[in-house]
């Protein structure tokens, strides 16, 4: 697990892509190195955090036919071993243990046809001289960021956002972004801060040419899925096969490896199946709060007797919130409203000596266990009202009926802010001070993703997996992690488990009655009642009453006192009082 950044622009030096690249430093304090092409005007910069194959051999960045194909790359493979084997028996031979450079033999054997074989999370740059192609590439489910930006002939690309702002400190903001993060809690793909600076879209790869700088853009992930499972038998034989195996990959590791333990469904499951290899050296962490209501310590205490993991909890007080929130602040690459647990949590990973730990994102949106799956029903009755109907709920007194007005938007983006949403139009554009129409405007214009489907608890989930849990919870996990120098893994976007579940119909994956019931189904024969049958409870901090007593939330102008007014009575949630606190942040 690296950073990586580069860019193909004559009128740079190597200085410049240092500072770029060392802007991210935090994500990869094991190894650094560059590589520079002065014909074609190539630079590519790479900062390692080593997992696998920790020796200089996995040094990046990494060349084969005597430097004529070079990558910086940002990822784990965990088919890496399966294609090695298949590549030895085609002819290649490796000098190296890592799956960096299992990916340079796969690309010179099948070109970008290599991104169909692989199996893992990645963002990566190569650079093939023969062709004087520059390829940018980004997992299948996007669960490592990768932006860039191409402006006059040149192309600019990094891990994270903070990296053009360390290339050009005066690089121009986007003017909109902040009505787009009054709405959603984050910013929807491809917004940024930045403007001309987007996601590499999930799935895809995108080729630049430095000679004649021409750019395509492909795409290599199924746009549809034939629904092949026919029977709730089939679907729990193969969905408990493909998850203990992708459980099994995720823990390749030559570094220290954990898990979250939440005691939630899914980080118990993961915990659960996990033992088995790893046995006594299974290790496991918690954090937990004075504050009672929100423990969830009996259910972890429950998988830890199961498996005798090695367990550690931390403690989490308002005094440390108030300590280390200004590092969380400068942790955070992108505006979110929802990532200083991950944060913490992995502060307290890497203290406890863990390089990579197993998180259990992914599985919500997948099987369903959201409160989406059973709103969507109300969003298709509610979408019917007229529009200059719905419009009213924008002047309704409480703050959470207001977003109901989303739904005039007929697009994608209406029914997700429907569930979801942060604040409505009409308060957008009080704390923006803008017009509402041209908030309204903004926001449908902006279709970040299409579904053509007709199931609606399909849609729902598709909503969350490709904006909820894309824009927030992968986007939180990555750079709160990587800036505690620690790698987070989610077996349950694995590529062939991503897969089998989109063939399965809706009457079988999703189950009316239990949020989950179709993974908890597969798994009763290792997970206890107990865990499964009880209430679901977040991984949510003690915001709410923290908050109010933290300085950087007190107001500093007549509408934020207005706001924290409503915070502090309750009127508003947290959220969305930290939402207009960060606008203020990321100015």
């Amino acid at each position: 697990m690296c950073r990586i950044a580069g860019f193909i622009d004559p009128n740079r030096s190597s200085s410049d892509l240092i500072r770029m690249r060392d802007t991210m430093h935090r994500g990869g304090p094991d190894d650094a190195g560059i590589y520079i092409d002065l014909i074609t005007n190539v630079y590519l910069g790479h900062r390692r955090l080593s997992l696998i194959d920790l020796s200089d051999a996995g040094h990046q960045p990494m060349s084969i036919l005597d430097g004529k194909i070079q990558i910086i790359y940002n990822g784990e493979l965990y088919n890496f071993k399966e294609l090695k084997t298949e590549l030895q028996l085609l002819g290649h031979s490796f000098r190296s243990h890592s799956d960096t450079e299992v990916i340079l033999y796969a690309y010179l054997q099948w070109g970008t046809d290599c991104f169909n074989r692989f199996n893992g999370m990645y963002a990566l740059a190569l650079y093939d001289q023969r062709s004087n192609d520059l390829i940018l590439a980004r997992d299948h489910a996007g669960i490592k960021p990768l932006y860039y930006s191409i402006q006059n002939d040149k192309i600019y690309f990094a891990s994270e956002i903070r990296a053009f702002k360390g290339l050009n400190p005066k690089w121009e903001v986007n003017a909109d972004w902040k009505i787009y993060f009054l709405a959603f809690g984050h910013l929807p793909e491809p917004i940024t801060t930045l403007k001309n600076v987007q996601p590499l879209a999930k799935g895809s790869f995108l080729k630049f040419n430095a000679v004649t700088n021409n750019v395509t853009n492909t795409s290599f992930i199924p746009s549809h899925y034939k629904k092949k499972i026919l029977s709730q038998e089939e679907a729990q034989e193969k969905i408990n096969h493909t998850l203990n195996a992708a459980v099994q990959r995720h823990l390749i590791s030559d570094a220290p490896i954990g898990l979250f333990l939440s005691g939630g469904i899914d980080s118990s499951l993961l915990t659960l199946l996990a033992q088995p290899y790893l046995g006594d050296q299974l290790k496991t962490l918690s954090i937990y709060f004075k504050e009672e209501k929100y423990s969830e310590k009996k259910y972890q205490d429950i998988i830890i007797q199961k498996t005798s993991a090695h367990h550690q909890s931390f403690l989490v007080t308002a005094a440390d919130f108030n300590q280390y929130l200004p590092d969380a602040l400068n942790a955070m690459d992108q505006p979110s409203t929802d990532a200083i647990n991950t944060y913490f949590i992995s502060k307290y990973a890497h203290e406890y000596g863990l390089k990579a730990v197993l998180s259990g994102i992914g599985s919500d949106e997948l099987f369903g266990g959201y409160p989406s799956m059973k709103q969507s029903a109300w969003y298709n009755r509610i979408k019917k009202i007229p529009s200059n109907l719905l419009a009213l709920a924008g002047h309704a007194p409480q703050d959470r009926y207001r977003k109901i007005s989303h739904v005039q938007n007929k697009s994608s983006t209406g029914e997700y802010l429907f569930y979801r949403g942060l604040h409505d139009a009409r308060t957008i554009a009080d704390i923006l001070n803008m017009e509402e129409d041209e908030v309204n405007t903004k926001l449908n214009a902006l279709s970040p993703i299409q579904w053509n489907g007709e199931d609606h608890e399909e849609k729902a989930s598709f909503l969350e997996y490709h904006l909820y849990m894309q824009n927030q919870l992968l986007k939180d996990a990555d750079y709160m992690s990587m800036w505690h120098s620690l790698e987070i893994r989610v077996p349950f976007l694995d590529r062939t488990l991503v897969d089998l579940v989109h063939t399965i119909p809706s009457s079988i994956r999703f189950d009316k009655n239990q949020a989950k019931g179709l993974l908890i189904d597969s798994f009763k024969n290792v997970l206890p009642e107990e865990i499964w049958n009880r209430p679901k409870q977040g991984f949510t901090f003690p915001f709410s009453t923290w908050l109010k007593e933290n300085d950087f939330a007190k107001p500093l102008n007549k509408m934020e006192e207005k706001y924290f007014k409503d915070f502090q009575t309750e009127k508003i949630t947290w959220g969305r009082y930290w939402g207009i606190k960060l606008c203020d942040f990321f100015q």
